[in-house]
């Protein structure tokens, strides 16, 4: 792996308080209150932890120990008895939560549904013993396949409520990403719809299932259930398809949560590789409900009268931490929206959160630029009064779309959280509490409490303020993955291996190349393949696209480096225009000065390409990897199951 050196050439001053009144009303109230709590579970993890797990949850039994750490592997609350489907549903049930909204859904085509906890609570038991019915039983894995429909949460709750992990597959991949994952973990059974809506279209999922299934491909699997959305025709084989609504209909509501140990396995989800076959991540029961629990409560500061939405899909790490399990942990409101941005709908977002008073909105840096572009009459031409606090999370935010976001749908009046954390961290790691922490733009800016982060180079030793490095965490937590299903090696290789033991002590390896300001703010800057190494100078590839978005004309820019014999790699710039830019020479030669004055000759891009879309994963993640091979002319090559469209990559290929 290369040296740690990053040049820090971003150097952001503004500085947001918290609003005196939100700070008055927070669950946090201020900083020295969060360096209470950080002090705290600094001198005592263990204890910290165990504190909060007593308070917050419900357990069958307490456990016997309180973590059991053998680098790299980790158990926390050892021999605790829990179910995470009787924490989201069960106890609020004899609280006057039982008939509060647990979950408000909004169709794309425009229908929707509202649960309250009682009503979830019964359709996951129905759905549980449809589950026993077909055979499943503790510790066999389940597939789902699904659109963004109430019966998505209802599967994963009622796979956790009878104790068979779930592995959610994003419906938007192709049958034969689907088919990998079903193999790789060995899933008994697949729950489906007959379609979902995607931008005015209808995504065939069932005839996925079914190609992903052919010719008995995925041996394991016994049984198909398919919920009805859509109401096109789908081929149901005798034997092996089911309607959810046929069984559902008939399955009776008694279905007691099965008391779960700690450590026995929750879910399963895949994260794609550049290459090779995507990792299987693994969570684990008791760790991963506290830890999504205490981080949703702090970070979205939630309330009991909030309408909480995060825009995610509960195929990613996002929808299972912060659209299902952590929301109904803590009892809340969480909205799910089938829909996406779309050219007959641009608003749609505006829409959602005037229609039902959102409170807490959390969505990606990428969408933020996206809604940039379509322009800010839309969101002025709704009612967004009801927005408290704002968040972002998928990787790290360009301080002037933040300034956008913030000024825009916050009215200057919304704190932002600027979250960062991984699919293996389980839940935030790096974030504002918004009643207590002043946020720069850019910034995720200080760790979760319990969270031990520090900036490393390649030795394990710590760098100075405002160097770049690695980021590193130097104590477990009670929400990390436990293992690569089926392949502790790759776990221990991938992870734990990069970065020597220090003083004893196993580091977990993040992946991303990150600095430390002045004030302990962490600045993360990409992954640390997203880092170019120009004449001896190595530059974030954040950075130079912060500084390009900077720019009036630009909505989005992603920056790689391509080979170059001078310099070792030259900086290339795709860039997307604002509505009313238009691409020329002359744009081109201003942009490469702009970054030059904003940041420096040494950052200057040798190439700009002007681009109608960049390509990015079904989460909003630009694929940079797949920009490096066309800016080196090379072909594409990896794992592109991910990529949302298409049709980009082949207009940047055609040029």
């Amino acid at each position: 792996m290369s040296q740690p050196t990053i040049e820090s050439i971003l150097h952001e001053e503004r500085l947001f308080h918290p609003p005196a009144e939100f700070s008055q009303q927070a669950q946090i109230k201020s900083l020295e209150e969060y360096q209470q709590l950080y002090d705290k579970a600094k001198a005592d993890p263990q204890a910290f932890w165990a504190e909060l797990a007593e308070q917050e949850l419900h357990w069958f039994q307490k456990w016997d120990r309180v973590m059991d750490w053998q680098p790299p592997f980790v158990k926390w609350f050892v021999n605790g008895k829990i179910n995470i489907s009787y924490n989201c549903l069960d106890r609020h049930l004899t609280t006057w939560r039982r008939n509060k909204a647990a979950l408000i859904w909004e169709g794309e085509p425009g229908d929707s549904r509202t649960l309250t906890y009682a009503q979830l609570h019964r359709e996951v038991c129905q759905f549980a013993n449809v589950l026993k019915q077909l055979g499943v039983k503790k510790g066999d894995r389940v597939g789902i396949y699904m659109p963004m429909i109430p019966e998505a949460a209802i599967a994963m709750l009622a796979c956790a409520r009878i104790g068979a992990p779930h592995s959610v597959v994003f419906g938007g991949f192709s049958a034969e990403a689907l088919r990998d994952r079903l193999v790789d973990a060995e899933a008994k059974l697949v729950i489906t719809a007959d379609g979902g809506w995607r931008k005015d279209a209808i995504v065939p999922l069932k005839d996925q299932v079914d190609k992903a299934l052919a010719n008995n491909s995925a041996p394991s699997v016994k049984n198909v259930l398919v919920v009805q959305r859509t109401k096109q025709t789908v081929q149901m084989e005798p034997g092996r398809d089911h309607w959810w609504h046929d069984l559902q209909q008939g399955a009776s509501a008694d279905c007691p949560a099965e008391p779960m140990d700690s450590e026995d396995m929750l879910f399963i989800l895949y994260t794609s590789g550049s290459t090779g076959k995507p990792k299987g991540v693994v969570h684990t029961t008791g760790g991963y409900n506290l830890y999504t629990h205490m981080t949703t409560k702090w970070i979205f500061d939630l309330r009991d009268t909030d309408v909480y939405w995060c825009t995610a899909d509960v195929g990613w790490i996002t929808g299972h931490s912060y659209i299902v399990y952590g929301p109904l942990s803590n009892g809340a409101t969480t909205l799910m929206y089938e829909g996406a941005p779309r050219a007959s709908n641009p608003g749609c977002f505006w829409d959602v959160i005037e229609k039902y008073g959102v409170n807490v909105f959390y969505t990606a840096p990428t969408a933020i630029r996206a809604f940039i572009k379509m322009g800010e009459h839309l969101p002025k031409a709704r009612n967004l009064s009801s927005l408290r606090l704002l968040g972002t999370v998928g990787e790290p935010i360009n301080p002037e779309a933040w300034m956008w976001y913030y000024r825009i749908i916050g009215n200057k009046r919304c704190p932002i959280v600027d979250t960062w954390w991984q699919t293996e961290t389980g839940g935030i790691m790096i974030t504002a509490l918004p009643g207590a922490i002043p946020t720069k733009p850019g910034s995720a800016t200080l760790p979760f409490p319990g969270i031990l982060a520090e900036i490393v180079d390649l030795d394990g030793n710590p760098v100075n303020a405002n160097d770049g490095g690695y980021l590193a965490i130097t104590h477990p937590w009670p929400g990390m993955m436990r293992t690569v299903y089926g392949d502790p090696d790759r776990f221990r290789r991938t992870y734990w291996e990069h970065i020597p033991p220090r003083n004893g002590q196993s580091l977990y390896f993040a992946g991303d190349g990150a600095r430390q300001d002045e004030d302990g703010y962490f600045w993360v800057m990409g992954r640390v393949d997203d880092v170019i190494n120009v004449a001896g100078h190595r530059l974030g590839t954040m950075e130079i696209e912060s500084a390009l978005v900077s720019h009036p004309a630009v909505a989005e820019a992603a920056v790689v480096g391509k080979p170059d014999e001078l310099k070792g790699q030259d900086i290339v710039a795709f860039v997307t225009l604002e509505g009313n830019a238009s691409a020329s020479d002359e744009l081109k030669n201003e942009l490469k000065k702009h970054v030059a004055n904003e940041i420096g000759a040494i950052a200057r891009p040798g190439e700009i390409r002007f681009a109608d879309a960049l390509p990015k994963t079904r989460s909003g993640k630009i694929m940079r990897r797949l920009l490096r091979s066309l800016a080196s002319g090379e072909e594409v090559s990896g794992d592109t199951s991910t990529l949302e469209d298409r049709s980009v990559l082949e207009k940047l290929r055609e040029g």
